[in-house]
């Protein structure tokens, strides 16, 4: 395989480095517009620290993947998955409830931070930005395991670009973005890549011996479904769609997505306004109750 993850990262790119450009964003127009530009450094060392930290997980993971063989290579790799798995999870469900908050409760901390002195900004500034990052670069391992390739690098590279030209432009008010439907129509895509780095970690663990029924497919699609073509290259990528898969892949993608996608697309309905007096009460009269 060689371009066939370059949507998947790109998008595990471009979401996870858009909610790590609104953090930074949100912290530097606080100190900007209330004339503390002289923090900025701070919280830029913080940024800086968190990126290097985000970097040396993916080659600490990476290292220890290549360092391992065999049946201990593939249950390290299956961990790894259902890890970043949950990490997509918790991002996904986590930006749809915090979303409307974030703002107030960043701007809060580093107000705090602030009073308390130099360190404690830079340290607010890397636990804000590290959380993504390393969510970042535990996905990333997870999606890009098995298909190891500069396109891997390339994807996410240029995902995180565009996340940072985006937010540059959102700080600027030079672009307008509906926050709330990228954020959807990303989780709704994330669900269905997260069902596949699922479905693939199954896959490793029935290859490591830790769970059975690695030759018993659920279907076999293999007469017209070409892994080489665009769309197999596409499906593979993004979904881990694969020709033969086995019974446990089958009932492990169906038992994460559905489950899931339900609760992400389930909404509460908004309470009904209490009910108004159909006419007012008579002059003089006394209120029923006392507040």
């Amino acid at each position: 395989m060689t371009g066939n993850v370059f949507l998947a990262t790109f998008l595990t790119g471009l979401r996870e480095g858009l909610e790590a450009t609104l953090v930074v964003t949100i912290l530097v127009g606080f100190l900007v517009k209330s004339d503390r530009k002289r923090h900025l450094p701070l919280v830029w060392g913080g940024v800086g620290c968190a990126v290097a930290l985000s970097v040396a997980v993916v080659l600490i993971l990476g290292y220890a993947s290549e360092r391992l063989n065999g049946p201990g290579r593939e249950l390290f790799e299956a961990i790894t998955s259902v890890v970043a798995v949950v990490f997509v999870t918790w991002m996904i469900f986590w930006m749809r409830r915090a979303a409307r908050s974030m703002a107030g409760q960043l701007r809060a901390r580093l107000e705090d931070a602030i009073k308390l002195g130099p360190v404690a900004v830079v340290l607010m500034a890397f636990l804000a930005v590290a959380r993504e990052g390393v969510e970042t670069s535990v996905i990333f391992v997870g999606i890009v395991q098995g298909a190891p390739s500069v396109w891997s690098v390339v994807a996410i590279s240029a995902g995180i670009l565009t996340a940072v030209g985006l937010g540059f432009g959102l700080y600027a008010s030079l672009v307008r973005i509906n926050l709330t439907k990228f954020f959807t129509w990303t989780g709704l895509l994330l669900i269905l890549v997260a069902a596949g780095i699922f479905k693939y970690g199954v896959h490793d663990f029935q290859e490591a011996g830790v769970l059975p029924g690695l030759s018993n497919h659920a279907f076999d699609i293999s007469g017209w479904f070409d892994p080489t073509s665009w769309y197999g290259m596409l499906l593979s990528g993004m979904f881990n769609i694969t020709a033969q898969p086995s019974v446990l892949e089958t009932i492990g993608w169906c038992v994460y997505v559905v489950p899931v996608l339900v609760l992400f697309l389930w909404r509460k309905k908004p309470a009904k306004p209490a009910a108004q007096p159909s006419a007012a009460a008579p002059a003089g009269a006394a209120p029923s109750s006392v507040n």
